[in-house]
């Protein structure tokens, strides 16, 4: 056992999941619960408008996302989802 893992190091977990995300940017009226509850910070509001006048959400950080679809829960208008894909070893 090496210094750095007894010191209490730990190590990095291979990822067995990547999300993908789908917005519908019509529906979606730019709350910002998807971002704001997203627990790991992959997701970001744009710059442009949607036909509302509002600015949906996109997935900004791709290698953040697991797919758990809590961005899907929280969302009101049921404008977002995402699903599982399995990472190939």
């Amino acid at each position: 056992m090496s210094a750095a893992t007894q010191a209490g190091a730990v190590k990095k977990k291979k990822k067995k999941y990547q999300g993908r995300i789908y917005v519908d940017r019509e529906r979606c009226k730019g709350c910002g619960f998807c971002v704001e509850f997203c627990p790991f910070g992959a997701l970001e509001l744009e710059t442009d408008y949607n036909a509302k006048g509002y600015h949906p959400p996109f997935l900004a950080h791709e290698d953040k996302c697991n797919g758990c679809d809590l961005c899907g829960l929280y969302c009101p208008d049921f404008a977002i989802f995402s699903e599982k894909i399995r990472v190939e070893d």
